[in-house]
């Protein structure tokens, strides 16, 4: 499908693993809680490589640093003494550069050269903002919307409020905009609770989740969503 031959007014884009490989802001994180875990004699590494293989047994799933701890043998007397320095630990860690995914940037590029463009995102406010400033990418939207910001954890995607405050900020109505992400449960459902089309790219964690809800279009990447916006 050629959106170009029906274009939308303006464009909403995901971050975490649509534009850059979230894995990699997580590695520096559990790296992070390693250090931290020094002061009670752990073992940096092994603390790190714990909190990271539950990184990959699932990123979205809370309760991280419970489960690292526990993994590495930390009775729930000492872990409930850990957890809160370690958390901060995760929480402050500010990257100073994230790898894009490559061809993200020039399609970025191309992309807000033609639409107006939004970010919209789930998380720590704080901890979004880093990333986009470690990417190098916060100035290529128009506006950038942090869903906890406008109300906590509640109103991250698929719940539409971050999108419709993005379609408010960019001008236009939702169901003129298309929503760009990765992850069909967040991304394209939001785009369908609002009427809105979608591009799922194929990037990250969730690459081989099934189409569930099923986009408007799907392509490996971003320069192929680009492509299909006729930029």
């Amino acid at each position: 499908m050629n959106l170009a031959e029906n274009p939308p007014l303006a464009v909403v884009i995901d971050l975490d693993d649509t534009l850059f490989p979230q894995c990699s802001y997580l590695y520096g994180a559990a790296r992070a809680v390693g250090r931290a875990g020094v002061a009670a004699g752990l073992d940096p590494i092994r603390l790190s490589r714990a909190v990271r293989r539950q990184f990959l047994a699932g990123s979205d799933k809370g309760g991280t640093i419970d489960r690292a701890l526990e993994a590495y043998g930390i009775g729930p007397d000492l872990a409930a003494d850990l957890i809160p320095t370690l958390v901060s630990a995760f929480t402050t860690y500010r990257p100073r550069r994230l790898p894009r995914y490559p061809g993200a940037l020039a399609a970025l590029t191309a992309i807000s050269a033609r639409y107006p463009v939004a970010c919209l995102t789930d998380g720590n406010p704080a901890i979004q903002r880093a990333k986009l400033a470690a990417t190098g990418l916060a100035g290529s939207f128009a506006t950038i919307v942090i869903t906890d910001e406008l109300g906590g954890r509640t109103l991250r995607k698929p719940h539409p409020e971050g999108l419709r405050q993005a379609a408010e900020t960019l001008g236009v109505p939702p169901k003129d905009l298309v929503m760009i992400g990765d992850r069909p449960g967040k991304d394209m459902a939001v785009a369908a609770a609002l009427g809105a089309r979608s591009i799922r790219v194929r990037t990250g964690e969730y690459a081989d989740a099934p189409n569930d809800p099923p986009p408007t279009a799907c392509v490996p990447d971003l320069a192929a969503a680009a492509a299909l916006l006729g930029v």
